[in-house]
């Protein structure tokens, strides 16, 4: 267990999830208040909760909840106690179920820059969490019906229909940790677990209220299960000082998290969070509407829409014009290219507007 405030913390900044630093179901927007103020080139600590245990259908009472799957009150965060005691606002019916922590203000940071977001470190903070498929919602709405098994205890009034949210223990096999899902007859599944942050982004630029659910060009629920610990994300920064938050924190999750989540869990993130003016930013990177991704091996371009053949045919675009403007390669070349030696994976169908991600070899030009 990693309580908040104990155990490592590697960046210069250190940020806990509290009532007073984080919106629940709702990404931050220009009127919102930075909780943190720091340098260009900084680290930062952030402790990211789970929204599942705490969630109004589960009583939001998480000692409770998770005590109908045998998790002892000793082995519940202490922030997840105090945020579902709260009385921060959340919408169950109209907002989504993420905690998003922030909005952090990055000095310099200024409309047409680009915030650059490193993950440096990646701890998980609980040995268990949570895959669900709820309330009509994921790849196949509505062809699993609740069961109490996998469910748990439900609270009073909860939305019994279509909703099975299955427990997963984290267990450590040949140095490694794996999720276990129980199945049949004393069998199980076994994965190994590859943390990331579903949830990354910066301040829209709006007086309303934003839905933490559908991602956009200010990042956010982009659920790409490729920005582990060595990859950076890139994106476009809409009011001064960027207003970076994160949460939706993952142990694992397949392309396309088809369920409606991955491996739900909450992690020890820390971040390097730095401006790109917007001078140099299209030098190294194209141009850039949306956000982008790269690792140590490859350049990820983004397409997002609703309609999942247009965020492919955006990923595509988005992948030839990067090529055009960073490598010098004519774009019928540049689409020959990716056609024979690119994937194109889904990076989820559940959050509204759908992801697909472009996974270009840097080792194919060179680098």
């Amino acid at each position: 267990m990693l309580q908040p405030k104990t155990g490592r913390i590697d960046g210069s900044h250190y940020l806990p999830t509290s009532p007073d630093t984080s919106l629940w179901g709702l990404l931050p927007n220009r009127d919102h208040r930075h909780v943190l103020h720091v340098e260009s080139g900084d680290t930062v600590t952030i402790d990211t909760l789970s929204h599942e245990g705490i969630l109004e259908d589960q009583g939001r009472d998480p000692v409770s909840y998770l005590a109908g799957f045998g998790v002892g009150a000793d082995q519940v965060l202490t922030d997840a106690r105090d945020l579902a005691a709260s009385d921060v606002a959340h919408d169950y019916d109209n907002h989504g179920p993420h905690v998003v922590t922030g909005p952090i203000s990055v000095a310099g940071a200024q409309p047409g820059d680009v915030l650059r977001v490193d993950v440096l470190s990646l701890l998980i903070r609980a040995p268990y969490g949570f895959v669900s498929s709820r309330h009509g919602y994921g790849a196949l709405p509505g062809e699993f019906p609740e069961t109490a098994a996998d469910t748990g205890p439900l609270a009073d009034g909860a939305r019994e229909y279509n909703s099975v949210c299955v427990f997963t223990e984290v267990v450590e096999e040949a140095g490694r940790l794996h999720g276990v899902i129980p199945f049949g007859r004393g069998r199980a599944a076994r994965f190994p677990l590859a943390p990331f942050l579903g949830l990354m982004g910066v301040t829209v630029d709006t007086g309303d209220q934003v839905h933490s659910v559908p991602p956009g060009s200010f990042g956010g629920n982009l659920d790409i299960n490729e920005l582990r610990v060595g990859s950076s994300l890139y994106l476009p920064v809409q009011v001064p000082g960027a207003g970076f938050y994160a949460g939706d924190p993952h142990y694992a999750q397949g392309d396309g998290e088809v369920a409606l989540t991955a491996l739900e869990a909450p992690l020890r993130a820390t971040l390097r969070l730095s401006v790109i003016p917007a001078r140099e930013a299209g030098t190294l990177l194209g141009t850039l509407g949306e956000p982008f991704a790269e690792t140590s091996t490859h350049w990820l371009p983004v397409g997002l829409h609703t309609d999942l053949n247009e965020a492919m045919r955006r990923a595509v675009r988005a992948a030839v014009t990067f090529l055009e403007l960073t490598q010098g390669m004519e774009r019928s070349r540049a689409l020959a290219y990716l056609s024979a030696a690119a994937d194109f994976e889904v990076s989820q169908v559940v959050d509204q507007v759908k992801g697909v991600h472009c996974l270009i070899r840097k080792a194919d030009f060179g680098l």
